[in-house]
């Protein structure tokens, strides 16, 4: 019998695991479209990128990542001070709460979207309130209704591009909440970690407005632009005051030396490699957009990124049902009912290459034909 004395914090009581999508490694023979990851794959010199990190592994790592942090900065236009590193992006979702959000104080979150930020925020006994993005109004954050719940929050949440809906909302506007945020003392977490792989993403990121707003904290990482999920490496850019809270929270050595290494080779020299697969994705999305729509399989705009999220239930059964057909022929995609009941009829695929577009393409018409 469980014994009542050593029971967990109420916080965690009926708080379930999150789910992700990036599982087809654990399926024999698919092609995994469930992900959001640069599809070129790793460098192909990843494994001497990483073997030349293997001479540091006998010593405990640099805990301030003080030269991947310089080189950070330099490559996204900031100063080192305004750098906070961490063991995956989730780090740095885990982190903010955890810095600046106290039991009780509300934050304020998108529906759907990337589901460790509701998770870290229970964890952290925040209240947390949800602001639905509506098919009727193409899935973009309403702004009047965040405007309403702003001046009651101690954080607001944006993902761009949204995960999973895809949208990409332009830096006027997260600027304009960012500033409304600062005139009611309310903290802006803005999550940019797909923003790479989106062409011209220099355009959108405020990266480089973290020092106007020091009430916002910009996420980054390395692992969907250069396809490298089991490695650990992420970033948070904020204000030299922010970041310094949030060292506080961070857990000591929680970034390796061979991560330390990977990061600086790879940020350092290897970002052209990142703007290659932007252009690839961007040129193959509009032609896989139309050849879906033809089929029956799916209707709507070109995305504004590198993935899909639309609706199948024109096709008369659930996302997993659709996913279960796809996986018969070797592709699997995002049933998003994960992302809560709404989206039981949704799903989410990403772009990659002309072949391996073409192979979902197929698989797809597949699908169509059997539930007709």
């Amino acid at each position: 019998m469980f014994d009542p004395g050593v029971a967990a914090r109420k916080e965690l009581a009926s708080l379930p695991k999150t789910v992700h999508g990036g599982q087809g490694w654990k399926l024999k023979d698919i092609e995994d479209f469930s992900h959001n990851l640069n599809p070129l794959g790793p460098p192909e010199d990843m494994a001497d990128i990483m073997a030349s990190a293997a001479g540091g592994v006998g010593h405990y790592p640099d805990d301030s990542c003080s030269e991947l942090r310089e080189t950070i900065a330099s490559a996204y236009g900031v100063g080192s001070g305004n750098v906070t590193v961490g063991a995956g992006s989730s780090d740095i979702i885990r982190n903010f709460p955890h810095t600046f959000i106290s039991p009780g104080e509300a934050a304020i979150i998108q529906s759907p979207s990337f589901a460790e930020y509701a998770h870290q925020c229970h964890i952290a006994g925040a209240d947390v309130r949800r602001v639905p993005l509506r098919k009727e109004n193409d899935f973009r954050i309403d702004r009047a209704s965040l405007s309403e719940l702003i001046p009651s929050a101690k954080a607001v949440y944006i993902c761009n591009p949204n995960n999973p809906t895809g949208r990409v909302e332009p830096r006027k506007m997260i600027l304009d909440v960012a500033k409304e945020c600062l005139d009611h003392g309310t903290m802006l977490f803005l999550d940019e970690t797909l923003l790479e792989l989106v062409p011209d993403h220099e355009d959108i990121s405020c990266v480089r407005y973290v020092d106007r707003y020091p009430n916002m904290v910009v996420a980054g990482s390395l692992t969907k632009s250069f396809a490298i999920p089991g490695i650990r490496i992420g970033f948070g850019f904020a204000s030299e005051e922010t970041v310094a809270e949030m060292e506080k929270v961070r857990m000591t050595w929680n970034v390796g030396n061979a991560e330390q290494v990977v990061a600086k080779v790879l940020i350092g020299e290897r970002m052209d490699y990142v703007r290659k697969a932007a252009k690839l994705m961007a040129a193959e999305s509009s032609s896989m957009n139309r050849r879906l729509s033809e089929i029956g399989f799916s209707d709507g705009g070109v995305s504004d990124s590198f993935f899909y999220f639309r609706s199948v239930e024109h096709l008369g059964v659930k996302a997993s049902e659709v996913n279960r057909l796809m996986q018969e022929k070797g592709i699997s995609l995002r049933d998003c009912a994960s992302f809560g009941g709404p989206y039981e009829n949704y799903v989410r695929y990403s772009v990659k290459d002309r072949l391996r577009n073409e192979l979902f393409i197929s698989a797809a018409s597949s699908a169509v034909r059997a539930l007709r």
